[in-house]
């Protein structure tokens, strides 16, 4: 069911986040060389680098794209204290049978942060042309581009403080029940308190303000990730910490008739280590997990609407391992589990078989 195909990406230093674009036909590298790394999938399914370049004078821990109708726009982070905005720009035809030249032009650098950017992301389309940055001064900070043909210019809407210092953040994509839902999580680790936070545009105050916070969670978080919503009533939050955790979130109306969140965290100790990063896919039917140990974990919900490994997908090209999945009941199993049968008479004079 999966290949695992090693691919030369020929960083210099570790690699801190791979991120594919809208269509999944390119992808952003970003490592402590201080370099990015833009690759496209050609015709055979191969990924080539078609773009390289210096990108910060620190580690690079994030990148993200824009969604496609923005063009093709990268968002950086660094450990030099800034974001930077990136668009590719193509230039003319060397000649007739050549194919135009690409190149990425650095379109702004946001220096608003006093410590290092841990992460940036761009907001769902509906929202427009935002883009949020989490810093470890614990300051969330929402920029956006009032002119989308000019993304030299963006100013800051909103600044959150917050009292520990930020690792990540995720936008959720969906527009139910909260406007503007945003999560975040910190990686201090003195602290035993909640390490996700959860925020959301308050008209009342017209400002971005802190709506709950996840208190299961008080080991160190390295991810955060909404899932994509495909009509559910509730929202979905991955989150990477000690262990892997989801976290659904729901509408709740009290005695008073104030909504508010009703949060329920489920626990995964599979990996038996830190986990990394977490992501879903476009249905949010899967979710992938990493870890330290090396591994790369698929999560399926099953019949029971409990979410199981559905595969291992370990390092150094070996195969992928598949755990087994409980078998699903069916109409004949269901039928003899519950039938019950009752003697109604006997049948006498019987004829012996030929």
């Amino acid at each position: 069911m999966f290949d695992v195909e090693p691919i030369i990406a020929d960083h210099k230093d570790v690699i801190h986040d791979v991120v594919f674009d809208y269509y999944g036909r390119r992808m952003a590298t970003c490592s402590s060389d201080q370099t990015v790394k833009i690759w496209d999938e050609d015709g055979q399914g191969k990924w080539n680098v078609t773009s390289s370049w210096k990108a910060h004078s620190g580690s690079i821990w994030r990148v993200s794209w824009a969604h496609p109708e923005f063009g093709q726009v990268v968002a950086t982070c660094s450990f030099d204290r800034t974001a930077s905005v990136w668009e590719e720009v193509i230039g003319d035809k060397v000649s007739a049978t050549n194919t135009p030249t690409r190149r990425w032009v650095r379109r702004t650098t946001l220096v608003d942060s006093r410590t290092s950017v841990t992460d940036v992301e761009f907001a769902p389309k509906y929202l427009g042309l935002l883009l949020a940055t989490a810093s470890a001064d614990g300051i969330i900070r929402i920029y956006e581009a009032p002119d989308i043909m000019n993304l030299s210019q963006w100013p800051v809407q909103h600044e959150i403080s917050n009292k520990l210092p930020l690792s990540c953040l995720s936008w959720n994509t969906s527009t139910y029940m909260v406007t503007q839902l945003l999560a975040a999580g910190s990686d201090e680790a003195a602290t035993p308190t909640g390490k996700v936070f959860l925020f959301a545009y308050s008209e009342n105050s017209r400002k971005c303000v802190k709506i709950d916070t996840v208190n299961d969670i008080t080991d160190p978080v390295t991810d955060v990730a909404f899932a994509p919503n495909a009509g559910r009533t509730f929202h979905m939050l991955a989150v990477a910490s000690k262990d892997l955790y989801i976290v659904n979130l729901r509408g709740v109306t009290d005695a008073t008739d104030i909504s508010k969140l009703d949060i329920q965290t489920i626990k995964f100790s599979e990996h038996n280590c830190p986990v990394w990063r977490v992501c879903w896919n476009m249905l949010a039917t899967m979710l992938i997990s990493t870890g330290d140990d090396g591994c790369v974990r698929l999560w399926r919900m099953n019949y029971n609407r409990q979410w199981r490994c559905a595969a291992v997908l370990k390092a150094e090209g070996s195969g992928p391992t598949y755990e087994p999945a409980p078998p699903t009941p069916t109409l004949a199993t269901t039928a003899s589990a519950t039938a019950k049968f009752y003697k109604k008479g006997t049948i006498g004079n019987q004829v012996p078989w030929h």
